[in-house]
């Protein structure tokens, strides 16, 4: 992930840092790992980055809940249809990890900072599991802002004091 973050920052060189950073949290895998650890080779301030990366990998998630699964069912009818069967076996492999808990699992899910978690993976599983969309916007909302502390104090050598 380094070397795609470093890549991307290197070819946004021209634009201001903190939009940097957002457009790289809101993008899928890379989310707000990736923003903040962008945020630390752009030396932008800790709060900014904190907010920026937080929200700027929040924005997509209401319009996943509530259109991924109208957008597969079309999806379907085209040749794209294999790309749907892909998605939905990942958003399946995640969910059985999360339903057992539900609303918990899909917060601690979102929360823990590893690839294949985040914010757009339990859009996805949160929605082919048919959750609430009341408690997936709260799950993954607090998830990103667990996930967002994690990442600051780690991208940011906070608890490198400490280990």
């Amino acid at each position: 992930m380094d070397s795609l973050v470093q890549t991307m920052v290197d070819s946004l060189r021209s634009i201001p840092g903190e939009l940097v950073i957002a457009i790289i949290s809101v993008l899928p895998i890379l989310e707000l790992r990736g923003g903040m650890l962008a945020a630390t080779f752009l030396g932008v301030e800790v709060w900014k980055a904190f907010i920026i990366c937080g929200v700027s990998t929040m924005l997509p998630i209401p319009f996943i809940l509530l259109f991924i699964n109208k957008i597969f069912d079309w999806m379907r009818n085209t040749r794209l249809v294999k790309l749907v069967n892909k998605l939905e076996a990942k958003g399946r492999e995640k969910s059985k990890k999360i339903n057992e808990y539900k609303t918990l699992g899909l917060f601690i899910f979102v929360a823990i900072p590893l690839p294949g978690t985040g914010a757009w993976t339990g859009a996805l599983a949160a929605s082919l599991m048919r959750m609430p969309l009341k408690n997936s916007l709260l799950s993954i909302g607090l998830g990103t802002l667990a996930a967002d502390i994690i990442m600051t104090l780690v991208s940011y050598g906070v608890l490198g004091a400490f280990l």
